[in-house]
């Protein structure tokens, strides 16, 4: 493990004011399933691929900041994975599926190899990407990646595991969130996963409120996130008995250069999570940020921004030192 390396302020495109929208979206059908993305096109000659993969309840719209950051470098495309935002809902909920429906779409945008980014679920589900197909995965940065731990204590969301057990746990939970008006609903969210909520754009907590009343108006939601859960948990204990399936033996395959970013202040991913992380993959490095909680590239967007440009600055080198090294399109 090495530390990240962060490049000048100056590298960086100015700040914009107003904050840019979300990037215009489009459905796209993939194996008689709709998936939803949004396109953040490169804004220079040579822009590389990336794909950016959101966290438990997320959506594509929580890398608008990230991604207008690094048009110039990166031509990018945010999924809504199955069962979130507007992508339809899926059969299964698991680790595994995730990552065969991100593969499935690379694949299908023929856009490989990727600069691969996730953030706390999307991170768990980028490291079994990178680890099963690394032909399509050029660098990864993870923030936050939900990669196991076992004491609940050390998550906010270890108040649901006794929903979890609760048979049709969905129907509990969509009464619960039927009870909770949207925008107090942000305000939860924003307290759980924001070490200061001061940093946030008045324009990004009107879009979470959108966000949240489309939320309500799917009935397949609560379902998806009671599920996706479960499967998360599942992989947790499953990392620590013997076989294969361990995820923190799939991250130590991982053979993609990799930056894991973590927040000191962060209340749903254990903070020990990001260090052992860094160490267990084979090329990684680590950045962590003082007093920034679970989802930085929403609370500190310009600091994520200058690590992923200085692993993309490590990586040109080198391959550009022996272009061996540049992942093949499988």
């Amino acid at each position: 493990m090495k530390p990240a390396r962060l490049v000048a302020e100056e590298d960086l495109p100015p700040a914009r004011r107003p904050a840019p929208p979300p990037w215009p979206g489009r459905s796209v059908l993939v194996d008689g399933s709709v998936l939803h993305v949004r396109d953040t096109p490169g804004t220079a000659p040579g822009a590389q691929p990336a794909l950016y993969v959101h966290g438990l309840g997320g959506s594509s719209q929580n890398w608008t900041d990230l991604a207008d950051l690094l048009s110039h470098r990166l031509a990018g495309q945010a999924i809504d994975l199955p069962g979130f935002g507007r992508s339809e809902p899926a059969r299964r909920y698991t680790l595994p599926a995730f990552a065969h429906r991100v593969i499935r779409w690379i694949e299908y945008a023929d856009r490989g190899p990727v600069h691969l980014f996730g953030n706390s679920l999307g991170g768990a589900i980028s490291v079994r990407v990178a680890a099963a197909r690394p032909d399509l995965v050029r660098t990864l940065t993870l923030i936050s990646p939900a990669l196991p731990f076992l004491d609940p204590r050390r998550s906010l969301q270890g108040r649901m595991l006794p929903l979890l057990a609760v048979p049709r746990a969905d129907r509990v939970a969509v009464r619960r969130l039927g009870q909770v008006p949207p925008d107090e609903l942000v305000r939860v969210v924003v307290d759980a996963c924001f070490a200061d909520p001061a940093r946030i754009d008045p324009q990004r907590l009107a879009e979470a409120e959108e966000e949240a009343r489309l939320r309500y108006a799917l009935p397949h939601y609560a379902d998806a996130y009671i599920r996706t859960m479960r499967g998360l948990v599942g992989s947790f204990l499953r990392a620590y008995l013997p076989g294969a399936g361990s995820l923190w033996r799939i991250a130590g395959r991982v053979t993609a250069p990799t930056l894991v970013i973590g927040g000191t202040h962060d209340r749903l991913v254990d903070i020990r999570v990001p260090p052992r992380a860094a160490r267990t993959f084979r090329d990684g490095r680590l950045l962590m940020l003082d007093g920034v909680g679970h989802v930085a590239q929403l609370e500190v967007p310009r600091l994520v921004a200058r690590a992923a440009l200085g692993l993309l600055d490590e990586r040109r080198r080198v391959v550009g030192g022996d272009a061996r090294r540049e992942p093949v399109a499988g």
